[in-house]
């Protein structure tokens, strides 16, 4: 174990480390070099007062701050195979008064593994997760590797919104008495808001809040409160959607895409019912980590959505009504963007997997 450490402190360095510059349609930024090194990095966590938290998918979560890198201890166990592993991570909104952080990962299960959510209180030296709490866990999992989502949300009236793959299992997201293919909506302590839409109906999982999607891998909200996510589709039809508790958003009935194999999938492209993605990609981007813009740094971006391609490498800004992509922000850092989130500052990193690094994107 000491070895293990020791081989992470030279592995891993934290910046502000090398700058380049970038053409975006805000003029030139910069872009930062923070961390690199990093192994299969998946979400970024940014404290309070500086500091930020890394979860790599093989199962570590790295505390990195001041030019220090450490391991955190006491990270759930996580059934670290294909998609699977360590994946999100959110600061509690009163961390400075909590020290408490959401943590969503494949979960080891009988027969295979299923997404779950842990909340945790980071020590004070940032070197351990205390009083870790599972207070999510998708029944029934399954034995592959695919799909497991996910991201985790602090809504504005604290509750969490977290998002959940069909594990590869498509019919799976039409069936309501399971949590494939959902967004769920629990309280900070995993029980169930009693306002969510399908509480108290027979044979349905009342954490659920909105069914009928494949892999969804990036969320966030807007300045309204309003849950949006980009999720994954097959061979086309990626979307972007704009979540209202209890629709059914098509999967796999409907989709703008084909399988893999070229075969048509389910219905078409509509059915009655059934929810129109706000934005759609063909062919397919990959889109992992989204963000909605404040516009402090960049007032011309404003309400602008801001999605990671894995696919393409670059990050997707998206605008206007109907929603389109209207700027492609690429380069050399923007190999497969997996998160993307914003600073108190205005800032904009994101992780690059291939790259191994974390950028931080400010004005030139």
């Amino acid at each position: 174990m000491l070895r293990a450490a020791a081989i992470l402190v030279l592995s891993v360095f934290a910046g502000p480390i090398s700058a380049d510059t970038l053409q975006t349609s805000a003029g030139t930024v910069q872009v930062t070099a923070m961390v690199t090194g990093l192994d299969a990095p998946w979400a970024i966590g940014l404290l309070p007062g500086g500091g930020t938290l890394v979860t790599e998918r093989d199962g570590d979560l790295l505390f990195v701050s001041q030019g220090e890198v450490k391991r955190i201890a006491g990270v759930p166990k996580v059934a670290a195979n294909g998609q699977g592993g360590l994946l999100d991570i959110t600061v509690a909104r009163d961390f400075a008064q909590t020290r408490e952080v959401f943590l969503t990962f494949s979960k080891p299960q009988s027969g295979g593994a299923g997404t779950a959510v842990a909340v945790a209180r980071l020590s004070e030296n940032g070197s351990r997760l205390n009083n870790v709490r599972i207070i999510f866990e998708a029944v029934p999992g399954g034995s592959t590797g695919r799909h497991f989502g996910s991201r985790v949300v602090e809504a504005q009236d604290g509750a969490l919104f977290v998002t959940i793959g069909d594990r590869g299992d498509r019919p799976s997201a039409q069936d309501r008495s399971n949590h494939m293919g959902t967004i769920i909506r629990i309280n900070r302590d995993g029980t169930v808001p009693a306002d969510n839409p399908f509480v108290g109906q027979a044979g349905i999982r009342p954490e659920i809040w909105s069914f009928g999607h494949r892999n969804p891998q990036g969320a966030g909200l807007d300045r309204q409160g309003r849950l949006w996510i980009s999720e994954h589709g097959a061979q086309g039809g990626d979307e972007v959607n704009l979540i209202q508790p209890g629709r059914n958003f098509g999967w796999p009935v409907i989709s703008y895409g084909v399988h893999y194999s070229g075969q048509k999938i389910g219905e078409g492209t509509s059915k009655p019912g059934m929810e129109q993605p706000e934005h759609y990609w063909d062919p397919s981007i990959a889109p992992s980590g989204l963000l909605v813009y404040s516009g402090k740094l960049w007032p011309e971006w404003r309400g602008d959505i801001f999605v990671g391609s894995l696919k393409f490498d670059y990050i997707s800004r998206l605008e206007g009504t109907p929603l389109r992509e209207v700027e492609q922000i690429k380069g050399p850092e923007t190999e497969r963007v997996r998160d993307i989130v914003e600073d108190p500052d205005g800032a904009i990193w994101f992780i690059s997997v291939g790259q191994g690094a974390i950028y931080r994107m400010t004005p030139k």
